[in-house]
């Protein structure tokens, strides 16, 4: 989850899933991680100060994706979102798109060459590189790295991952916040492969609804695939066909297909990853924001404190930091109040997400 995303690709979804905190269970975890603390201030105990990390004058961030940084979707938010912060700051970015696993390690080595005060991966599949953290070619540098369950914390970098269950009970509360004032009982689930992760996040999701609608009922839907828009269109409308009235297409490339077709239906979308409540076509009704690139600029504002802490993992908590969050795209009454409060007791733990999915059984 290492959530989060426009981790709306199917191996964005899995890894913001599986890769940060498992459904269950992660609660406790997550707790540990947010009270864990550096050596010293700065970057974790290491001496360097933020954000001019190697004391040149200038700062300048390095992002290596595996993937293609201009593929309008997750990828791409990750690099949009350094961009827009270094111009912000009058900072330097360089970045590389479609490094292999292979080249990883090399990629950072020649980045710490370049003198970038930070290296940032874009997803967990650049592992490789992390030992270079370590050696004194990158000395002088800070580093950001999507969580997941095959990293092990290290010195000299930042793990970044959030807590899924939050965002997807958070999701199911804003999607029966609408059920209930339109008088709906059923919803719909559609997503690609069937696993622990898209299992467990419709049951949060039909948690969230029922902390509302306590009678409601979600069909689920694995369609195999999270690109294959002619499957997500099909199961969309099977869902319509069963009177489900809010449908989440927790899709990668065949969202807007999906909700293309619930639009037409006049049925209540969300979105899976990010803020698309200026959308119109398609429409969303609801958006559940967990994009990695979110987080990233979220990492960039704390770097630029010099609070961006080495050594340490950052678990990124509902209803405490700006993201994840979930927003209600035209909120009527009190729906935008309500759910705010909702998202708030999950940040100071009254509401205890694990178990309210463990409640579902």
């Amino acid at each position: 989850m290492t959530a989060r995303l426009r981790r709306g690709a199917p191996l964005g979804l899995a890894l913001a899933l599986t890769g940060a905190l498992a459904l269950s269970g992660c609660a406790s975890n997550e707790a540990t991680a947010a009270k864990a603390t550096p050596a010293a201030s700065g970057t974790g105990g290491s001496g360097l100060n933020e954000p001019d990390v190697n004391g040149d004058g200038k700062v300048v961030v390095g992002v290596l994706s595996p993937g293609d940084i201009n593929d309008h979707g997750y990828y791409e938010s990750f690099v949009d979102s350094a961009d827009a912060f270094a111009k912000e700051k009058g900072w330097k970015v360089i970045k590389r798109g479609s490094v292999p696993a292979s080249d990883a390690l090399s990629a950072a080595r020649a980045l710490c060459q370049q003198h970038v005060d930070m290296v940032a991966l874009a997803a967990s599949e650049l592992k490789a590189a992390i030992p270079a953290s370590e050696e004194p070619v990158c000395a002088k540098t800070a580093w950001y790295v999507p969580s997941s369950a095959n990293i092990d914390q290290t010195p000299r970098i930042l793990l970044s991952s959030d807590n899924p269950n939050q965002s997807m009970l958070a999701a199911g509360y804003a999607a029966g916040l609408k059920m209930k004032a339109a008088g709906y009982k059923k919803a719909g689930f559609v997503t690609g492969i069937k696993a622990d992760f898209s299992v467990l996040g419709a049951k949060a999701f039909l948690a969230g609804i029922r902390e509302v609608v306590p009678k409601a009922t979600l069909v689920s839907t694995y369609t195999g695939d999270f690109n294959d828009s002619a499957k997500a269109k099909e199961a969309i409308q099977a869902q319509i066909s069963q009177g489900a009235k809010v449908i989440y297409p927790y899709l990668g490339g065949a969202t807007d297909a999906a909700a293309q077709v619930a639009n037409a239906n006049g049925v209540l979308t969300l979105t899976p990853g990010t803020d698309r409540c200026d959308s119109t076509s398609p429409k969303f009704d609801i958006s559940v924001i967990f994009s990695p690139g979110d987080y990233f600029r979220a990492a960039l504002e704390d770097f630029a404190k010099d609070e961006l802490k080495m050594g340490t993992p950052r678990v990124w908590q509902l209803g405490v930091d700006p993201f994840p969050t979930v927003k209600i795209c035209k909120g009527q009454g009190d729906e935008d109040q309500q759910l705010a409060e909702f998202m708030k007791k999950i940040g100071n733990k009254e509401i205890d997400p694990a178990a309210e999915v463990k409640r579902l059984g």
